[in-house]
Order: structure tokens, then C-alpha cells, then sequence
């Protein structure tokens, strides 16, 4: 069960990738990946379409999301996975999560104009599929497309971090909210890439805890910002804390992302992966209208 090529993070144009559902799960297909999902960030109006689009391509899908959750002063991301993406408490959390974008999004351009970058909030709205969904990765593109920056990593060092001129925070769901909202759909909540955020170990270890607490089962082991080392490091936390380990590139654009759908090391076999809990909530090609 481990050396399955599962795929179950990635971002498609309905919140802040680039590719629609349809090509997403076409590059999946070809990539080799044999168990995919499409969590787009606090939005699930792409999940009909991307398990046409992998039944089409005759590839196993489960529903996702990734939710914004604030901890510890921290923005932390909750994927869910297999899930009603139709359940009513999880559709009005997810709507009360994007609530809060656009007032964030022109704060921040009122930021940037102060630097100098004018316009920033009109032009982050051309790459934007979905104005709910705006974000900080929308300004990246319009200030590298502008010549600002060389390139979105650039764009985040100098002006959309804590400290920098771009950078608003946002108060984002709560983490037993939004654990309560993917688990009473039936889903399973999964800590994404924990490596990145910027917690004291005291503060880190509250976090799996208190996720714990709430009904969480899932800690991303596998992803496309973890090094090797983030790898040995969460497996041992996946150990800890009894929590099934998950696998997900992280996948927003081809000219973003620096790792492709399908194209991570296989999870450790002393892991339990988070298929091996989700079985009956896998929409097989041969089952998807059952």
C-alpha cells in the first residue's frame, strides 16, 4: 500500500493553481499517479469536475480541500480528503473561510502601493479564476509578470511575508472547526506540509496535539516543500502521534511548482498511509456513479 503513486495535494485554477481540473488530472494520468486528489484552498466547486476529469482518465479519486486554519499566530493548512464535498456545514464553513480575502487582498495593495507598486489589486484580479479566492500568490504572479521580480519566491522574500511591505495577516477558521467541518462530511483531516511553518517545538508539538484532540488522522509526510531530513522528521511525528502519513506534491503550475504531480519518493513501509483508511470513500473509474 505504500508504493502506491498517490498524488493528494495540489491546486487547480479554481483557488490558486493555474491548470484546470480537466488538464490536472490528465497531467496526473500521465505522470503516473494512481490515486489523486485536488484540494484547492477553502473551496470545493472544482470537486464535479475533477472526478469526471479522473474518471475520464480512468484514475482513483478522492474529494479534497485544504482549509486556512490560525494557530498559535500561524496560518496552518488542513487538507481534507474523501469527504461529501456536498455537506451543507462543511460548504458554509468553507464559504466563512473566503469571507475574509477580499478585504485582505486590497489591504494588501494599499501595502504595496505605499512601496511604490501601484494597481497591485487590479492586477493580481487578472490571474484570479475565482475573486473569493484571492490571494498572496495572485500578487506574486502580477509583480513578476510586471517586472517587479524575477520570479514568485522573490515576490514573497521582499514583499508578501511577515515584515515586508505586502504582508497583511488574516484570521483565518479555527483548527477544531475546521477539522469538525472535514470529519462530519465523512472525510479525514490530514496536518499539510508541517515543515513549513515557523513554530517553536513547544508550539509544534501543541499543534499535533490539540489536532489530535479534535478528530484529526492525517500528517503530511511526503510533500513538495519538505527536504529529506522534514521527511525522517514527520514520519517520526506520523509514529508519535499515531497519525496515518499522507503524499502530495503541492502541485500550483508548472512554472511554479518544483515538484510535479506524481513525482515524489514513495512514503517509508513502516507508515501507514491515509488511503489505507479512506478505502470506502475511493471513487474507482469503474464505480463513479454508484
Amino acid at each position: 500500500m505504500n508504493i502506491l503513486n498517490a498524488d493528494l495535494h495540489c491546486h487547480s485554477c479554481v483557488s490558486d493553481g493555474t491548470l484546470s481540473p480537466e488538464t490536472l488530472a490528465a497531467r496526473a494520468k500521465a505522470n503516473g499517479v494512481e490515486l489523486w486528489a485536488l484540494t484547492d484552498h477553502d473551496e470545493v466547486g472544482g470537486q464535479q469536475r475533477a472526478r469526471a476529469a479522473a474518471t475520464a482518465n480512468g484514475l482513483p479519486y478522492l474529494t479534497g480541500t485544504e482549509i486556512s486554519v490560525t494557530f498559535a499566530g500561524e496560518t496552518v493548512h488542513i487538507v481534507g480528503l474523501g469527504f461529501d464535498h456536498e455537506n451543507p456545514d462543511l460548504l458554509e464553513g468553507l464559504a466563512r473561510t473566503r469571507g475574509g480575502r477580499e478585504l485582505r487582498a486590497r489591504e494588501m495593495a494599499a501595502e504595496l502601493a505605499r512601496v511604490g507598486i501601484k494597481n497591485a489589486y487590479e492586477g493580481a484580479l487578472k490571474y484570479v479564476g475565482n475573486p473569493d479566492l484571492i490571494s498572496r500568490t495572485h500578487f506574486a504572479r502580477h509583480l513578476v509578470e510586471s517586472g517587479i521580480c524575477r520570479d514568485t519566491q522573490e515576490v514573497f522574500r521582499k514583499y508578501l511575508t511577515s515584515g515586508k511591505p505586502g504582508f497583511v495577516p488574516h484570521r483565518w477558521a479555527q483548527l477544531g472547526d475546521a477539522v469538525g467541518w472535514i470529519t462530519g462530511a465523512g472525510g479525514m483531516a490530514v496536518i499539510a506540509h508541517p515543515g513549513r511553518y515557523r513554530f517553536s517545538a513547544n508550539e509544534e508539538y501543541a499543534l499535533f496535539i490539540e489536532f489530535k484532540q479534535h478528530g484529526g488522522r492525517g500528517v503530511e509526510v511526503m510533500t513538495g516543500s519538505h527536504t529529506a531530513q522534514d521527511a525522517v522528521k514527520y514520519a517520526g511525528f506520523a509514529r508519535e502521534f499515531d497519525l496515518l502519513a499522507s503524499r502530495g506534491s503541492d502541485f500550483h503550475s508548472p512554472d511554479e511548482s518544483h515538484t510535479d504531480l506524481g513525482k515524489l519518493p514513495y512514503l517509508s513501509g513502516e507508515l501507514t498511509p491515509v488511503w489505507e483508511g479512506l478505502q470506502d470513500r475511493i471513487h474507482y473509474p469503474a464505480s463513479a456513479d454508484a
